[in-house]
Order: structure tokens, then C-alpha cells, then sequence
């Protein structure tokens, strides 16, 4: 199937690999509103350029569009591209406000088009290895997680483009960063009932937080806590995700959330526990996300189904961010609405 690549940025360069790579995918254009930015596209792969969406959305060859372009302009292009039939990827966050990400999947619906947003960590064996258990209930009954993202993220970097950082278009490290490990968060423990948190602009000259900490309570009773910043220095230190139950202790680490740090599980063989370890550590990236979510949705089309992770998915983590933000701004808890998603879906190992 054809793809078509919107927004020539950083990411647009990792969903061209992942197409590269995929058997079933071919990246057929690239559009962006600056030539300059395609011109490398056209370097590495032997694609059409377009200037004009509006153009791009009607050439029929297109089966895919994928979104890459700054987050604040995600929903306009996933509305147009909807109504132009085309299915959707879209990189995270699948927009910056609730309505926004309503009015994606609900084009998307009305127009009969799938949509999946690019939460590609899922797809790391260290998670999908979690899946599992979690799946099998080896847990037991939840007490907490931990969700910390450490890293940095220095002026340089905001200062390269001018909607970095900004609220209209980006929003701060909860949104920008740590938005990948809380879909993690919310698809390993459950749908969260409240929050609580606090955020502040301590070092980075931006529009939004460059820190960020708060706890929530999750449907099932379970807590957890929240950390997240981009002020560590001088480099990304961590990003970890911690289960507890009252039969199983993990502990996913490294600077990239992609390493078995630890793990204890009630009637598991220690040796058993440490070849899962080493097997995940011989391989922690397996093959990349973006690549199965290409894959995915190439399926998806074919078989007519939902793709393994959906607008409704892209939405709850993004509602996580908006309570955390609403909390922050207001002092108070706040609670969570979701919407009904299916986090027992299967995944294909």
C-alpha cells in the first residue's frame, strides 16, 4: 500500500525508514509547505513532493497518509485526509485538546478510514514481555506503578524550531515526552480515575513545563505516581516504568524504558525470571515500533479491523495529560473521563 508522509521534520524521517522496511508498505510522496525540508526525501527515496495538501489528498494512488508535523496541526490534516478517504497515522499526541482528538475519530468513523496513533513503545520486547504477565495475572492485585521520565532537553533544542515548546503547538514535556511511557502506563494498569499534580517552567525559556510530578488513582484501586522532566543534567538520565502487586515486583529501566531492570514474580524460576532478563536485554528494541505500526495498519485495511492501537487509545493518553495539566493549573484532584477502549486486544508476537 501507498503512503504519504505530511510534515518533513525529525520523526517524518523514522516513519520513511519504518516504510522502507516494511514488505507491504511503499512511501509513494512527502508534503510539506517548505520545498527545502522535502529535498532529502527526494534524495534517500524516489517519491513525489507536494506543496499543497489539498493536492496530496487527491491522488488517488494514496492509500495512508502519515502525520508528522507539529501536534497542534494534527487534527486539521487528519480531518481533511479522513474526508479524502485516505487512513491515517498520526504521530503523538494525536492532538493537543480533547475536542480536537474527537473530531479525529469521529471524521475518521464518518468516512470509513482507520486511524492509529504512533504510540510505538508498546511494541519493545521489555513491554510486550510485560503485556504478558500482566495478561496472566501474575501480578495479583495491584498496589502501585511509577512511571519517571528523566531526561534532557536543553535550550538548543526548543530553540530550533519557534512552536517548540509552545502551548498552541506543543505543549511541554508531559505532552512531548513522557506522553509515551503514560500510554504505557494507563495500557499496563488501567484506566485512571483521578489525578493529582504539579508542574512548573524551572529552566528551559518555554511557554510550557519543563517538569512535571503528580499521583494518580486508577480505576482499580491501584495508585501511582508520576514524574517527568527535561531539566536533567547534562543528558537523559532514565526513563522507567514500575509495577507492584501482592505476587509480583517489575522494574523496566534504562535511558529509553527498554531494559528488564528487575523482576520477581510468585512461583517463577529465578533462572526462568533471568532468561527473560537476558533475552530481552540481548534485543531491547526488537523490530522498531514505528515499523510495526506501518505493518499494522497495512493489516488493519486488509482484514478490515481496528489497527492495534486506536484513536480511542491516542485519546486516553491524552486525557491523562489534560487532567494533569487542568490539576496542576487549578491545586485540586481532578477526575478523568474515559473513553472505552479495548486494552485486552491481542498482539501478534
Amino acid at each position: 500500500m501507498n503512503f504519504a508522509i505530511v510534515g518533513c521534520g525529525h520523526i517524518a524521517k523514522k516513519h520513511a525508514e519504518a516504510i522502507r522496511n516494511s514488505e507491504t508498505a511503499t512511501l509513494y510522496a512527502v508534503c510539506d509547505t517548505v520545498q527545502e525540508k522535502m529535498v532529502p526525501f527526494f534524495e534517500e527515496y524516489e517519491v513525489k513532493g507536494f506543496l499543497d495538501l489539498d493536492e496530496l489528498l487527491e491522488q488517488e494512488d494514496v492509500d495512508v497518509i502519515n502525520i508528522c508535523t507539529p501536534s497542534g496541526f494534527h487534527a486539521d490534516i487528519a480531518v481533511k485526509a479522513a474526508k479524502a478517504g485516505k487512513h491515517i497515522v498520526v504521530e503523538k499526541p494525536i492532538a493537543l485538546t480533547l475536542e480536537d482528538a474527537d473530531r479525529i475519530i469521529t471524521a475518521s468513523k464518518e468516512n470509513d478510514v482507520k486511524l492509529s496513533v504512533v504510540h510505538p513503545n508498546r511494541f519493545r520486547p521489555a513491554i510486550m514481555e510485560t503485556r504478558k504477565l500482566m495478561d496472566e495475572n501474575k501480578f495479583g492485585k495491584l498496589s502501585h506503578a511509577n512511571a519517571t521520565v528523566r531526561w534532557n532537553r536543553n535550550q538548543a533544542y526548543y530553540d530550533q524550531a519557534p512552536w517548540r515548546g509552545t502551548k498552541s503547538l506543543d505543549g511541554g514535556v508531559l505532552m512531548n515526552q513522557a506522553i509515551h511511557n503514560l500510554d504505557l502506563l494507563v495500557w499496563l494498569m488501567g484506566e485512571v480515575d483521578e489525578v493529582y499534580s504539579m508542574g512548573a517552567t524551572r529552566l528551559r525559556e518555554i511557554e510550557s513545563e519543563d517538569v512535571s510530578v503528580g499521583v494518580v488513582r486508577f480505576k482499580n484501586g491501584a495508585l501511582g505516581v508520576i514524574e517527568a522532566a527535561t531539566t536533567i543534567y547534562p543528558r537523559n538520565l532514565e526513563e522507567t516504568l514500575s509495577i507492584f502487586g501482592e505476587t509480583g515486583t517489575l522494574k523496566i529501566g534504562g535511558a529509553t524504558a527498554n531494559l528488564i531492570e528487575h523482576l520477581n514474580i510468585e512461583g517463577l524460576d529465578d533462572q526462568v525470571s533471568n532468561d527473560l532478563i537476558d533475552r530481552v536485554k540481548s534485543d531491547p528494541f526488537g523490530k522498531p515500533g514505528h515499523q510495526w505500526i506501518i505493518e499494522d495498519m497495512v493489516e488493519a485495511i486488509k482484514n478490515d479491523r481496528e489497527p492495534i492501537v486506536t484513536g480511542t487509545d491516542g485519546k486516553n493518553a491524552l486525557a491523562l495529560v489534560i487532567a494533569l495539566y487542568e490539576s496542576a493549573d487549578s491545586n485540586n484532584p481532578v477526575k478523568l473521563i474515559h473513553e472505552s477502549a479495548d486494552t485486552n486486544r491481542p498482539i501478534k508476537l
